[in-house]
């Protein structure tokens, strides 16, 4: 089982000082979607868990229930996926 694979739900995996996380921060939390958040900074070990998810070192990470994930998403790319998910 992958570490995509283990999650539930939406869970994202950024950092405060990433002006990319805070907007699909916003962008979630304005359309009333629950999420986890992990903050990088303050959660090191997990770090490696979204490297795993991603193969690459950029953020945010966003997985999604279906075990899928976006890397530096677009508010676009969220968007198309949660409607894709019948979650807006």
């Amino acid at each position: 089982m992958t570490a995509a694979e283990k999650l539930t739900g939406i869970t994202m995996f950024g950092a405060e000082w990433c002006s990319d996380c805070r907007r699909t921060k916003r962008q979630l939390d304005g359309l009333g979607i629950e999420y986890t958040y992990i903050d990088l900074v303050e959660t090191p070990d997990a770090v490696e868990v979204a490297r795993e998810i991603s193969g690459r070192t950029q953020i945010p990470v966003v997985v999604y229930p279906d075990a899928t994930h976006h890397v530096e998403p677009s508010n676009d790319d969220v968007s198309a996926k949660l409607r894709e998910l019948s979650l807006i």
